[in-house]
């Protein structure tokens, strides 16, 4: 049964998820605008490209946890049980890719999905995050990795322990496809063959995005980021 707790904690879960990580690591580190640089995304691999690992690993594990503390906690919180594990990790997600913070802008939902999944099947997620690191480094296009793991994870989440039963499979379908949706730019680079290879290409310790070479999630004329 829901209360009006449950509607204040789903709200209070999108806030969490808006929390614009890498925009403000970017300012308060390197005063830069992480909108302006690389990808223009403000996703934890932008980060890594532009700032470097030792800002990347926070905004990672601040983003991850954007995404659990909603799944895990917020349904105790509010007494109530699946799916709003599911439902307060999919505000969280949806605030981290459109944040109100910097005009409903964000990162691509990768970190933070599995952050709220970790809460709900924390065996599938860490499959995925094997299946992730082996496809990156095995192809090199991290966007690749990501669309292929988020199309693989309902199934895995199918065959492994989780909360929900077949419910959680039919609504991480979902949340698969909003996070395909959300590299549907990356999509199209890679049928062209324009999309590059991850590679960090600059330090952006002044404040500048110098290209020392190539990356993913360059723009290329006619895509929007």
């Amino acid at each position: 049964m829901t209360n009006s707790l449950t509607w204040i904690l789903l709200a209070l879960a999108y806030v969490v998820g808006a929390t614009p990580t890498s925009y403000w690591v970017g300012r308060a580190a390197h005063g830069l605008d992480l909108r302006e640089h690389g990808s223009g995304n403000l996703g934890a691999t932008n980060a890594l490209r532009v700032m470097g690992w030792k800002s990347a690993i926070p905004v990672l594990l601040v983003d991850i946890g954007k995404g659990w503390v909603p799944a895990a906690l917020f349904p105790l919180l509010a007494g109530v049980g699946f799916p709003w594990g599911f439902f307060f990790g999919l505000a969280a997600i949806a605030g981290h890719m459109f944040s109100f913070w910097v005009g409903f802008k964000g990162g691509k939902g990768m970190a933070t999905g599995a952050g709220a999944l970790l809460a709900l099947a924390p065996t599938a997620v860490l499959i995925g995050l094997i299946m992730w690191f082996s496809l990156t480094l095995g192809s090199g296009y991290v966007s690749l990795a990501s669309i292929l793991v988020a199309v693989a994870t309902p199934p895995i989440i199918a065959f492994t322990p989780h909360q929900g039963g077949a419910e959680l499979v039919w609504l991480s379908s979902g949340l698969a496809a909003l996070i395909v949706w959300k590299h549907r730019t990356n999509i199209r680079r890679l049928i062209r063959g324009e999309e590059n290879r991850f590679r960090r290409t600059s330090k952006a310790g002044n404040g500048e995005n110098l290209p020392l070479d190539a990356s993913i999630d360059v723009h290329t004329p006619g895509d929007k980021p």
